[in-house]
């Protein structure tokens, strides 16, 4: 005589086939965070602009690729941790709740911007940057920069006068929005008023540098990839960089 199946039994098998169902539910969604999580550590992020820095490259509110698997040149858009003193009420970023911020560790929320500044890598170590030749250009190791594409209409290349040498590990960066940016000129001043130039507040250390943006994905009608402009290719190559920089708030010669 065949048992014929009873309702318990077929309640029974039901609910294992459900739980056997939200197991594996379970363990792909953790999975998906994971890979995710080890994307954003390791080969890219996302990022929401959030100051008028980089205008018009890029806009309040844009978000941007930033890739980390690339060394950052001369020209590139690089993001990077505050090194110290950088960030004002206008950059700091809104930092979101609990919530927002698990989202956006997993890499499932474009990064907020708190505590990271995003500027334009204008001198890598050992190179000198100075402004402004006699037409009023930026000069990278001698070379004058050509910064229409980019530069803020209006807005001068700088409108302070210096001469640094970039020390060993260290960069210097400047938003395109130049009368906007709070940037590597700005500290200058404040190495000039702490003791004599000692000092190397101006410069960001390579290794607080998340990567450089590469693209505008956000909103959609900005999307866009984020290159290197040709005024760079001609700057010559850099010299040995000190362990100090050195820094000047004077003007090149003419």
């Amino acid at each position: 005589m065949t048992d014929t199946p009873t309702k318990t039994d077929a309640k029974s098998a039901h609910r294992s086939g459900f739980g056997a169902a939200a197991r594996e539910f379970v363990l792909i969604v953790v999975g998906a965070l994971i890979v995710s999580s080890i994307l954003r550590a390791f080969v890219g992020q996302m990022f929401i602009i959030p100051s008028e820095s980089m205008e018009n490259t890029l806009l309040v509110g844009d978000r941007v690729v930033v890739e980390k698997l690339t060394d950052v040149k001369r020209g590139d858009v690089v993001v990077f941790e505050d090194p110290g003193g950088w960030l004002g009420p206008e950059e700091s970023g809104q930092k979101r709740g609990s919530i927002g911020r698990f989202f956006e560790v997993v890499g499932l929320l474009p990064d907020s911007s708190h505590g990271h500044l995003i500027k334009r890598l204008i001198g890598m170590p050992g190179d000198k940057v100075a402004c402004c030749d006699s037409k009023g250009r930026l000069l990278v190791n001698g070379q004058p920069l050509d910064e229409t594409s980019y530069l803020y209409p209006g807005d001068a290349p700088s409108q302070m006068d210096f001469q640094v040498t970039v020390p060993a590990g260290k960069i210097f960066v400047m938003g395109d929005h130049r009368s906007a940016s709070g940037d590597s000129r700005v500290h200058l001043q404040d190495v000039d008023a702490n003791g004599g130039n000692q000092g190397d507040a101006a410069f960001v250390p390579l290794d607080k540098v998340t990567g450089r943006a590469i693209m505008i994905v956000w909103p959609a009608g900005r999307w866009g990839k984020l290159g290197v402009p040709d005024t760079f290719k001609s700057v010559p190559a850099a010299g040995p960089a000190p362990d100090k920089p050195s820094i000047s708030l004077t003007p090149p010669p003419k």
